[in-house]
């Protein structure tokens, strides 16, 4: 494709044009480009209609099929580009812009272009490791699509294939490509044709991983041979690097190193070349496995690191628990065991945050096959139950092998733990100190609950039980001054809003300081039932609380991923739209949120998913709603300690 010449021509054969009918040239010159890979060329057709890419597109037409198509084009891009650059939170803007579009095609009637704009809001789910998200949208697409346009269907089935593979669902990978070859049999596009050869590429690669004797790593380079001649066909060079990795990755695990490293460093070159760091980072971590599996640790740690810091300035939050997957290995293998735990813990957090439940699974399996002689028995066995929960429907083969591999060190080291006998060893009373015997269990305990609760203090208190976090932050300070370096970092504390200046040294009871102006803090309520919003506004105006209310999840999210910003949170779970659990994973996944305080007050029977995913505290509704201001103090308070 001749980019230069191909814009050229548009600029002249826009010239007689109207707005309109210029911005429909623009936009079908970008959806070729995008198809292309050439997304910098895309924006350059459409830059007439979006100036600023961080911006929004310019779309006052008087016909809203157009202001659509436009939506659409600039959405379905700023995931794209956002992918390559690995610029924090495009995703939520690609979502937003191509939600837009879908709500005018179903307006109009245009089922069939709402399906593809739905087809395109999946692949950003895809990139977050939202694969639950991504299925939705897929299913909905598939249903918009009915006997239409073949290409699209074949378009919408691919795509719940990478889905899948990307889930490790692979039995359901097979079968939706399978059922989708006869639509790629009909079709002319060499990219399409191209992304179908390298997912059952992916698949026979993934299988041969769980079963090394078959012929699956024969019939993977198959695919891949006839994946990079579609996309070198359809002149999609970025695709060709996909593959370039893929065989990386392939290569290695067949102990072919210096043919792993060849197609690794092409696709390098290509990707360094385009400037797409996401696909880059890629490089990097399947570069970062190979080194490891060659025994080359310390440069297999240079790799990963670059990787995990790649990935974690954008938003594909599912590559990332991979990239720190891989280097928590790597650091296990080095001997660095505590930041190996650090960092698979991380990838755990980071994976369930995602909703990439099996990628949760796999991290947490990763902690007993490398760190499990400085794990205690009692942990691994905890730890080896949550990854059999997270992996029982798993697809993966090789799942199945890790688990049963797992089991057997997890039994070993409660065996290590145990009298020859198969009892518990006696203890001896030689030297025994009851109150050493108290303190160790005591801090064991504080141990595994401020761990399970990601550092944060307030989380671990309500585990322990305890009706304050102070009481724990007490028994820190006092008996357990080594547990400090396992709490999160903390925030400067606003003393101002909950207390007297330090040198007035007053106690403030019934509420906010006098003194502090009602704008000092600002609240978010997400509540769709207007009298608990009105409720819940009424008990907090008092205090000097500023409080925003929307209805809707769809809306609170627009408001979360926005310039925005708030001191506290407020959200019930169940919301018009995106429910409250999930806006609360939204929220906890963006940097600019993950210290805020947010308190689900929800009638739902949803607490321990609630705490799991990052809310600070749970009230019950209606019975707790008089509490809502005393955990407000409570958690602005902590910020603090």
């Amino acid at each position: 494709m001749n980019l230069p010449s191909q814009l050229a021509t548009l600029k002249d054969q826009s010239r007689r044009l109207a707005p309109v009918e210029r911005a429909k040239l623009c936009c079908r010159l970008a959806k070729q480009l995008e198809k292309a890979g050439e997304y910098e060329a895309a924006y350059e057709a459409l830059s007439e209609f979006w100036p600023e890419r961080s911006g929004s597109p310019k779309v006052d037409f008087p016909d809203e099929a157009t202001k659509a198509e436009v939506l659409l084009r600039t959405g379905t891009l700023t995931g794209w580009l956002g992918s390559t650059t690995q610029s924090s939170g495009t995703q939520e803007a690609a979502k937003d812009l191509i939600t837009r579009s879908i709500e005018i095609f179903e307006e109009l009637g245009e089922f069939q272009q709402a399906a593809e704009a739905r087809s395109d809001l999946a692949l950003c789910y895809w990139r977050e490791g939202s694969f639950d998200e991504a299925r939705i949208n897929l299913v909905n697409a598939l249903s918009g699509v009915g006997g239409g346009d073949s290409d699209l269907k074949a378009v919408v089935f691919s795509r719940q294939g990478m889905v899948e593979l990307a889930a490790g669902r692979l039995n359901e990978a097979l079968r939706i490509l399978n059922e989708c070859t006869p639509l790629l049999e009909q079709s002319t596009d060499h990219a399409l044709k191209g992304t179908f050869h390298n997912q059952r590429a992916v698949l026979f690669k993934n299988l041969a991983r769980a079963e090394p004797g078959g012929d699956y790593a024969d019939r993977a380079l198959i695919e891949y041979a006839a994946a990079s001649f579609h996309f070198e066909q359809a002149g999609h060079t970025r695709y060709q690097g996909c593959v370039d990795i893929n065989l990386g990755f392939l290569f290695s695990t067949l102990g072919r190193f210096a043919e792993a490293h060849e197609h690794l460093d092409r696709a390098r070159n290509l990707f360094v070349r385009i400037s797409d760091n996401a696909h880059l980072a890629q490089v990097n971590d399947t570069r970062a496995r190979t080194l490891l599996a060659e025994g080359r640790l310390a440069e297999a740690g240079r790799f990963a690191r670059s990787a995990v810091k790649t990935l974690e300035e954008g938003g594909e939050q599912a590559l990332l628990a991979e990239a720190l997957t891989t280097h928590g290995i790597i650091l296990a293998h080095l001997g660095n065991y505590s930041r190996s735990k650090v960092l698979l813990e991380n990838a755990i957090r980071v994976a369930e945050t995602a909703g990439d439940l099996e990628g949760a699974g796999r991290a947490k399996l990763s902690i007993i096959e490398e760190i499990s002689q400085q794990t205690p028995a009692t942990e691994l066995a905890s730890i080896y139950q949550s990854a059999a929960d997270l992996l029982q429907r798993s697809q993966d083969r090789s799942a199945s092998s890790r688990l049963i591999f797992c089991a057997r060190r997890v039994i070993d080291a409660l065996a290590a733990a145990e009298g020859q006998d198969g009892q518990l060893k006696e203890p001896s009373w030689e030297g025994f100190s009851f109150k050493e015997e108290v303190l160790r269990s005591e801090k064991a305990m504080i141990e595994r609950a401020l761990r399970d609760a990601s550092g944060s203090v307030t989380k671990a208190a309500h585990l322990l039980g305890f009706k304050h976090h102070q009481s724990l932050i007490t028994l820190i300070n006092s008996r357990h001054k080594d547990l400090l370096k396992t709490r999160s970092t903390v925030r400067k504390r606003r003393r101002h809003i909950f207390s007297e200046p330090r040198k007035i040294k007053k106690k403030v009871t019934g509420g906010i300081a006098k003194s502090a102006a009602a704008s000092q803090i600002s609240l978010l309520h997400i509540e769709d039932d207007k009298i608990v919003a009105r409720l819940v506004a009424d008990i907090l105006a008092p205090q000097g609380i500023d409080v925003d209310s929307c209805t809707s999840g769809t809306t609170a999210l627009k408001i979360i991923t926005s310039d925005a910003r708030y001191d506290v949170i407020i959200i019930d779970n169940d919301l018009p739209g995106l429910s409250g659990i999930e806006l609360v994973r939204r929220a906890r996944s963006l940097a600019r949120w993950r210290r805020t305080p947010i308190i689900m007050l929800s009638g739902d029977d949803c607490e321990k998913e609630a705490w799991r995913t990052g809310a600070d505290a749970f009230l019950r509704k209606p019975e707790d709603i008089d509490k809502v201001f005393p955990t407000i103090a409570r958690l602005i308070e902590q910020e603090g300690d």
